[in-house]
């Protein structure tokens, strides 16, 4: 199986996405549309990822995303899976008619995530999860919400019975990758000391290695299960 992965910044790259890929055997290609690369020709991979990246790119979308946008647009009305992280869910929640807002508290660090009743994840009912956002979605129709954390009721979804994923928060992150988030961009902001109650500091964002650890069996769950209809 070959997967297509686009990235949007230097340091919001595949991560531990690169490991799985790799351990289960499929060869992928990863595009770096920020650095001038173009996006990929429709139907040349079996599956897509959106990656993540700056929250400015959503708010100010550079040249080369409208390429892009037509490209998931192309995938959302084929038969393959897609799956978004971070800025790549923004990206697929729009494109399914979502509404796109600043979140009333941002996030940033480890936070648990409670699986929503109806949800289609194979995930346990609550689990620590990585976050780095500002902006929030809402559930487009027709999708069936992954569950939420106390400062984002809707972390994710799934849509067309599980062959489109899409991730607020990031299982992929690694501590290297956290490590590299840090030095390169500042912490998200909130707009009042009250709604800052969800940002952690880059030492608490590092403070225990194992965190990182923990996410690995949640997101190989994740991609078995969305890679299950190929």
């Amino acid at each position: 199986m070959h997967i297509h992965l686009l990235q949007h910044g230097p340091d919001h790259g595949p991560a531990r996405l690169q490991d799985w890929l790799e351990s289960m055997g499929h060869s992928y290609t990863v595009f770096h549309l920020y650095a001038g690369e173009l996006t990929p020709r429709p139907g040349e991979c079996d599956a897509l990822i959106v990656l993540s990246g700056p929250d400015a790119l959503f708010s100010a979308p550079p040249a080369w995303q409208k390429a892009e946008r037509k490209l998931i647009h192309r995938y959302l009305d084929g038969q393959k899976p897609v799956m978004g992280i971070g800025l790549g869910a923004l990206w697929i929640a729009e494109a399914l008619g979502a509404v796109i807002a600043p979140g009333t508290y941002p996030e940033t660090g480890w936070h648990p995530v409670t699986l929503a009743p109806e949800s289609t994840f194979d995930l346990p009912e609550q689990f620590d999860a990585f976050m780095w956002h500002r902006l929030v979605f809402s559930l487009p129709d027709g999708a069936l919400p992954l569950g939420g954390s106390a400062a984002a009721p809707l972390q994710g979804f799934s849509w067309d019975a599980g062959r489109v994923v899409a991730l607020l928060c990031h299982l992929e992150m690694t501590q290297a990758s956290a490590a590299s988030l840090l030095n390169a961009e500042a912490l998200p902001t909130a707009r009042s000391p009250s709604a800052g109650r969800f940002l952690q500091t880059g030492e608490q964002i590092q403070a225990d290695p194992k965190r990182f650890q923990r996410l690995a069996p949640l997101l190989d769950r994740v991609m078995t299960q969305w890679l299950k209809s190929l």
